[in-house]
């Protein structure tokens, strides 16, 4: 029996902000807007996975076990537009790499790869 891949799920203190952002940063979709409990993003309303966003009393406290992975057309065109949305760059000890570890504004590690043309 196959499993269909719903979402992840991404713990946040303010899930609506926080959804907001990966919103913008993606270019995707809201398909739930409960911005006080849970909020999901989507690449189209009817296209799974989703990103779901969900409250927690928690601060994040190490790094992330699990991170999503993006490859661009130019890595650092986009590093410096995600930059600008509020993301920081961080060192999780990845060391001289062709990818750049940023984090959203909750602190939660990404990877923006090589370039696809690269």
């Amino acid at each position: 029996m196959p499993l269909d891949w719903e979402q992840t799920i991404i713990d946040a203190h303010d899930p609506g902000a926080l959804g907001r952002w990966w919103q913008h940063a993606l270019g995707w979709v809201v398909v739930i807007d409960d911005p006080e409990e849970e909020f999901e993003i989507r690449s189209s309303p009817d296209r799974r996975p989703g990103l779901l966003f969900v409250r927690v009393p928690e601060s994040k406290s190490i790094k992330n076990r699990l991170h999503l992975d993006f490859r661009p057309d130019d890595r650092d065109v986009e590093v410096e537009r995600l930059i600008g949305l509020g993301a920081t760059r961080v060192d999780v000890g990845q060391g001289e790499t062709s990818w750049v570890v940023l984090a959203d504004p909750e602190g939660n590690e990404f990877c923006v790869l090589g370039s696809a043309s690269a």
